[in-house]
């Protein structure tokens, strides 16, 4: 039985290396076909030459690194705020009734008009940009809570209050654990969010970082040097988006079925 399952899972595996690899690898033909001789669009070769060449040295420790630790921190502290306060206004209608207006005039301004005015508070080194972080990833995840925590389940609620589950277990067993779906839902979307204020940020009145350097290699004209950088953006959401994704399926085992951990 082992003998004859053993060959089952090797096409599994194949078939699903193909799905993966499928599409990916439709989009590099076309490129290499539209590529031809442009010079604003050079071919893969010439951009994967690059990008060894650009990213595989100091920049990594000097561009990469400090882009990814900027983008961690806000993300970190969007997170901590939007699930902190999404608690507390979707727990209180009467709060939520009174911050609304507020909420809704802030979330609309979209967070790049507000870089010169983060510039004028906070400067222009890195608690700008995480700040400018912060204020676009706080609104999806602030949101999501507020909606997981208004869906609560009214009759685990009142048998939380019969059986005298009240304070931090409470707030742990239910309310986050019960909201966590839609709170995940936030944080994803915060995340692709964060890497475009990432790179915005540090357009303005930078030195270093991944959106400096491209903008840098635009100007200079280094086309393959440009695009080695989008691609390496491309790479860190991709790379960002797995994680997340594995992280996901594990805190929402219980809410995926119990193979969800494995998957």
């Amino acid at each position: 039985m082992r003998a004859a399952r053993q060959p089952r899972r090797v096409v599994r595996l194949l078939m699903r290396v193909v799905r993966l690899l499928a599409l990916p690898g439709l989009l590099v033909l076309v490129w290499w076909a539209v590529s031809g001789s442009a010079f604003y669009l050079p071919s893969p070769g010439v951009v994967v030459r690059a990008f060894a060449e650009t990213w595989f040295s100091a920049r990594l420790l000097e561009d990469v690194l400090p882009s990814a630790g900027r983008l961690l921190a806000g993300y970190a502290v969007a997170g901590l705020l939007g699930v902190g306060l999404g608690v507390l206004i979707g727990s209180s209608w009467r709060l939520r009734a009174t911050l609304e207006p507020v909420l809704e005039f802030f979330r609309a301004i979209p967070p790049p008009l507000l870089v010169p005015l983060i510039m004028l508070l906070a400067g222009i080194d890195t608690p700008m940009k995480v700040l400018v972080i912060v204020s676009g990833c706080v609104w999806p995840i602030l949101l999501n809570t507020v909606a997981g925590v208004r869906a609560l389940d009214e009759v685990l609620a009142d048998t939380c209050r019969m059986y005298g589950v009240r304070g931090a277990s409470r707030l742990r067993r239910f309310v986050l654990r019960g909201a966590s779906p839609q709170i995940m839902t936030g944080l994803r979307q915060a995340l692709s969010i964060g890497i475009i204020l990432m790179v915005i940020s540090e357009m303005f009145a930078s030195s270093s970082g991944l959106g400096f350097t491209i903008v840098v290699f635009q100007r200079q004209f280094q086309i393959a040097e440009m695009w080695s950088g989008i691609l390496l953006l491309g790479l860190l959401g991709l790379a960002l988006s797995v994680l997340f994704r594995r992280v996901e399926r594990r805190v929402l085992s219980w809410y995926y079925g119990s193979g969800a951990a494995r998957a």
